[in-house]
């Protein structure tokens, strides 16, 4: 069995704490994660926790963004593709991450540090993000780029309540809210994108 107390460079053992704390942040609710108990997988002291996490919060926002970094990969758009296909692609993207991180998307955003300033600006950057590549893909200028940004922060906004409303147990499936999703997105820049045929 390999020695989990092996030296590790910085960055190494950071990543390390981070991978246990993802594990149990996806298996229990944040108030059930103890630092104790992620130091003691991880195999090291307490105190080294605390030397490169100083609290409960600012590891789960670490983790948090390590995942929304990853996301934000994953969900790059294809400018081969129909705009179409890659909000598609881009909703069954985050509709997968949702589902696989339940527990860390209900802490952030209903549960106990959905009012963290960390948590909610590694949010909103995220959302920035997906609406700046959204709007460099339209390729529009002007008063039509300043309408389409104000329809893509209300819609982004919307996709994520309608997310998080569906993990709490909303009694529609994950196709239901895809498609939910995107007819709302044609309803809102319907003047000035062409989304095609979903």
């Amino acid at each position: 069995m390999e020695d989990v107390r092996r030296r590790l460079a910085p960055e190494e053992r950071r990543d390390q704490l981070l991978d246990v704390g993802a594990e149990l942040f996806v298996d229990l609710p944040y108030e059930q994660v103890l630092m104790e108990d992620v130091a003691l997988r991880a195999g090291v002291s307490r105190a080294l926790m605390y030397h490169y996490f100083p609290s409960k919060g600012a590891f789960f926002a670490a983790i948090f963004k390590r995942d929304s970094d990853r996301l934000l990969a994953a969900s790059a758009f294809d400018a081969g593709l129909p705009l179409a296909d890659q909000v598609l692609a881009g909703l069954d993207a985050h509709l997968d991450y949702f589902a696989a991180h339940k527990k860390n998307i209900l802490t952030a955003n209903r549960g106990a540090l959905s009012g963290d300033p960390a948590v909610q600006t590694i949010i909103s950057d995220q959302l920035t993000t997906l609406r700046e590549r959204m709007l460099e893909n339209l390729g529009q200028q002007g008063h039509d780029r300043d309408v389409s940004s104000l329809a893509l922060d209300g819609w982004l906004a919307f996709v994520r309540a309608v997310c998080v409303e569906w993990l709490e147990g909303a009694d529609v499936s994950r196709d239901e809210v895809r498609a939910l999703c995107f007819r709302t997105l044609a309803g809102v820049v319907v003047d000035h994108v062409d989304l095609g045929e979903n």
